[in-house]
């Protein structure tokens, strides 16, 4: 690795933490130049704007978050899909930071007119190939049942489902009193449930 690619990373590190303990819009280009230890110049020198900044975090995190959670699951075609649609749960049990930063980041490329860059948008194809893949095996091996649906909308309906759940609940403040009325884990898990019974082949009686 270069200076210059280490320089980078190190950026890129700090911007992370800081957008993961606070709201994008409050962090500023000194904030982050500051806990780096470094001139605003130094980081305007490798980011010309603070939406190219955000957008290579929001890119780090995807990444991370698919090769730490996603990339690893193995088993037949259903256990993929339970696992699929448990490391949801999972990273809200243990990176609740992770979804209050991607509905900011929503919000801000919404508020800025911004879209999300081709990488960041390819990114996301990964988890979508992951999930028709273990589809197709669980149709092949008998655990999963064919959905009346394509496979495809299934994803994305229930993925975004899913993922707007999660970041719906990790807010931490309650928006309307019904918000404190039940437990969020258990809404994220039970959401999780509701999709694995739909997809789970049905059990026939000599089973």
């Amino acid at each position: 690795m270069t200076i210059k690619d280490a320089k980078l990373k190190f950026i890129i590190d700090i911007a992370t933490e800081l957008f993961l303990e606070r709201r994008i819009t409050t962090v500023t280009i000194k904030d982050i130049a500051d806990r780096a230890g470094v001139g605003e110049a130094t980081v305007y020198r490798y980011f010309k704007q603070k939406q190219n900044l955000v957008c290579a975090v929001a890119e780090r995190l995807q990444k991370q978050v698919f090769q730490d959670y996603f990339a690893p699951i193995t088993g037949s075609g259903y256990a993929k899909l339970e696992a699929f649609f448990g490391v949801y749960s999972q990273i809200f049990a243990e990176h609740r930071d992770f979804y209050r930063f991607i509905g900011d980041f929503d919000a801000y490329l919404l508020s800025e007119n911004l879209a999300a860059p081709k990488s960041y948008s390819d990114g996301v194809d990964h988890f979508r190939n992951l999930f028709l893949s273990a589809y197709r095996e669980g149709i092949a091996d008998g655990s999963v049942r064919k959905l009346e649906t394509s496979p495809e909308l299934f994803y994305y309906a229930t993925a975004h489902a899913m993922l707007a759940l999660c970041k719906n609940r990790s807010v931490e403040r309650e928006i309307v009193p019904q918000d404190g009325e039940t437990d969020k884990q258990k809404e994220v898990d039970e959401m999780k449930r509701v999709i694995l019974f739909s997809l789970a082949a049905p059990q026939t009686d000599a089973e």
